[in-house]
């Protein structure tokens, strides 16, 4: 089952897919995947974990697809601590080095959402084994945001969170909120 999710993430998408918003695509994945999604939020998945691409599918669904299925909505983000323990979870067992580096960038991602300063300085020291800079320098990108405001401000709106002067200053400024 779980290699359904990685046939339509890395086959049937093209990667700039990964990145857009798309009102048609976010339907698509709810239709086809969201009783994927309940049992992965349910922790229903967790045969899953027991291989590289299993522990992969189950963070996508959890990482990218909350995003896709949620967008614009607080519960895009409510299974990222979920997502960060899974992806912790796989590298303790070394189940990342069994991936290519597009889909270990993946594996990686709930690193680069995470809102802790912690977590960014481990994001940097994977998306640096990872032989895709531009992953990386996104990466660099999202630590320098959580570095100076210690979290995405870009979310504020979306989670109800009250902005500060210096954060509704940085909104102004092309290509701050991913």
């Amino acid at each position: 089952m779980y290699n359904e999710i990685i046939d339509f993430w890395f086959t049937e998408l093209e990667p700039k897919q990964w990145w857009q918003k798309n009102e048609e695509c976010d339907l698509m994945i709810q239709t086809r995947f969201g009783k994927l999604h309940n049992q992965a939020k349910a922790g229903e998945l967790f045969r899953w974990r027991e291989t590289s691409l299993g522990s992969l599918a189950e963070v996508i669904i959890l990482d990218q697809f909350s995003r896709n299925i949620y967008r614009e909505k607080p519960e895009s983000f409510a299974c990222d601590s979920m997502a960060l323990a899974l992806a912790q979870f796989a590298i303790s067992k070394g189940l990342d080095n069994d991936l290519p580096d597009v889909q270990r960038t993946f594996l990686y991602m709930p690193f680069m959402h995470s809102e802790s300063q912690l977590i960014h300085i481990e994001a940097v020291r994977l998306f640096q084994s990872v032989n895709i800079q531009s992953s990386l320098e996104f990466e660099y990108k999202h630590k320098a945001i959580i570095d100076r405001f210690g979290r995405y401000p870009h979310r504020n709106q979306i989670l109800g969170r009250q902005s500060t002067e210096e954060e509704i200053e940085f909104l102004k400024q092309p290509n701050s909120g991913f």
